[in-house]
């Protein structure tokens, strides 16, 4: 035999070892893919591997090795959620790293990832309840069971091969298999749960996190959003979208960064991966957000004309912080505006009404106090002696807060449907009244509705009611009152309110008037 022939034996104890080498940190004593025998039917084969990130093992362990060791540890506490990206490593890889070293050498009883599905759409969560995931260092089991648990009961999170599997198709998904070989590299074995959202909806958004959080009470587990952020916008404006959405992130703030995804001020693809486990954190028990590192495409090729953009975040549990619990402390009101802002607010609303009532133009404003350069939901309501003459605003703050006041002061004067238009003759007898919003939040429960404080946004399909904290005060409604009128302004039945596919959004207002 020629002295540099291997026979068959040695090679298959080399290939062996090369898998098990692959992995830094794995508590298998043995290959995991003998551990974890499963039928090949029921593998989930990688699909981008050679092509989003190297098909080879000892080249990816150490990419993924060096970015992690350029990482910085933030030393957090109980980690319960991640939020990582998912383009090629090449791009998002060095952001990716900061998420993965905040759980480096920790264990978890179970890994959940939730991604977004770019190939296919369907009407709900897609829960892979069978065999393995396979990625270049092995494969990693399904936890079958969890997964059955997760879809008990539930029509939107069902078990599925929709959004993780599409041999027949020209493309497969890549956005749950990008975080995988991290995930190993970091934990070493590890049983996972992989979730593709194919609707982004804010029902299937809230059926997955209470699903998730049920199923997972009392497990040690780690929860992973997988999402990029803007796409193909120039630099500067791909970093202010971004930033927004990194605010949101770092308050902790779900319902608000649902609502910026609903009116596009934000951009995500995972947006509802990250909705979903933003809040399934908190309900078990994480208290605490930390952005970790954001960066974009044009960071890493240098061309800043057409980027996407990366952030990773951690969830976590922190004691000293127990007493600011984010259902309580980061869902709280806006920022008081001064009494010179006010009246600055009340001269342009009251400028804007003469002029477009006797068909003049309106004046040029200009601001500079920072809080009337905030973007901010308003409404300017319109009395006449005592009576209602004209409501009109703004749920979301889609403009700066002065800019967003002078234009639904015009609609208020001119096209509230209720009333006709204002005329010359009226306007000293107008009295204005300014309720400038905070950002809308849902409740799960009618117990968080504080009459006098907060205002109600009723939604049902296409229909949408909202009424003014004040309405509640003026007309002596209680909770149940206020609930069922805005059920009627919404075009619902009164009793809407009870029914579980009706949202439910509750809203601060601070209110001031001429007189």
């Amino acid at each position: 035999m020629n002295a540099g022939a291997i026979k068959p034996g040695a090679i298959v104890l080399l290939s062996l070892l090369l898998i098990l080498c692959a992995c830094r940190g794995s508590k298998s004593e043995g290959d995991p893919t003998m551990q974890h025998a499963v039928s090949s039917q029921d593998i989930r084969r990688p699909a981008v591997a050679g092509s989003w990130y190297s098909s080879d093992s000892l080249e990816l362990k150490d990419q993924l090795e060096n970015y992690l060791s350029e990482a910085q540890d933030f030393k957090l506490p109980e980690i319960i959620g991640l939020v990582s990206p998912h383009a090629g490593y090449i791009y998002s890889g060095p952001v990716a790293a900061y998420a993965y070293r905040q759980i480096e050498g920790r264990h978890y009883d179970v890994v959940v990832v939730v991604a977004p599905s770019h190939v296919e759409a369907f009407p709900f969560a897609a829960v892979y309840g069978r065999g393995a995931y396979q990625t270049p260092f092995g494969q990693i089991p399904v936890e079958v069971e969890l997964a059955l648990r997760l879809t008990e009961g539930h029509k939107r999170v069902k078990i599925s091969d929709k959004g993780h599997r599409q041999e027949t198709q020209s493309r497969q998904e890549h956005s749950l298999e990008m975080q995988l070989p991290f995930l190993q590299i970091a934990l070493g074995d590890f049983k996972l749960v992989p979730i593709v959202m194919g609707d982004q909806s804010d029902s299937v958004i809230n059926d997955l996190a209470a699903s998730l959080a049920h199923a997972l009470k009392g497990k040690k587990a780690l929860l992973v959003a997988s999402s990029d952020l803007s796409h193909f916008h120039p630099y500067d404006e791909a970093n202010r979208l971004d930033s927004a959405l990194n605010r949101r992130l770092a308050d902790y703030n779900s319902q608000a960064f649902l609502t910026d995804l609903r009116y596009e001020k934000v951009e995500a693809c995972g947006g509802g991966p990250i909705c979903a486990v933003m809040e399934a954190c908190r309900l078990l028990g994480a208290n605490r957000s930390r952005l970790l590192k954001y960066a974009n495409s044009g960071d890493v090729t240098g061309d800043r004309s057409r980027v996407v953009g990366y952030t990773a975040a951690a969830f976590y549990v922190d004691p000293v912080g127990e007493t600011k619990k984010i259902s309580q402390a980061l869902h709280r009101d806006t920022t008081l505006i001064s009494p010179e802002d006010r009246q600055a607010l009340l001269r342009i609303a009251r400028a804007t009404i003469e002029a477009v009532v006797r068909g003049e133009r309106v004046p040029a404003f200009e601001a500079t106090s920072p809080l009337l350069l905030e973007d901010r939901g308003a409404f300017v309501t319109i009395h006449k002696k005592e009576d209602l003459r004209g409501c009109i605003g703004y749920i979301i703050g889609v403009k700066p807060l002065y800019q967003t006041v002078c234009e639904v002061a015009e609609a208020a004067a001119l096209r509230d449907p209720r009333f006709d238009p204002v005329l010359p003759a009226e306007l000293p007898d107008l009295h204005l009244e300014i309720s400038a919003l905070s950002i809308p939040r849902r409740v799960s429960d009618i117990s968080e509705i504080q009459v006098g404080t907060h205002g109600i946004i009723i939604r049902r399909g296409y229909r949408q009611g909202l009424l003014l904290p004040q309405v509640a005060t003026e007309y002596g409604w209680d909770r149940k009152t206020f609930l069922e009128h805005t059920c009627r302004k919404a075009g619902l039945p009164i009793n809407a309110w009870q029914d579980e596919e009706t949202e439910i959004e509750i809203f601060s207002a601070e209110v001031f008037g001429e007189k």
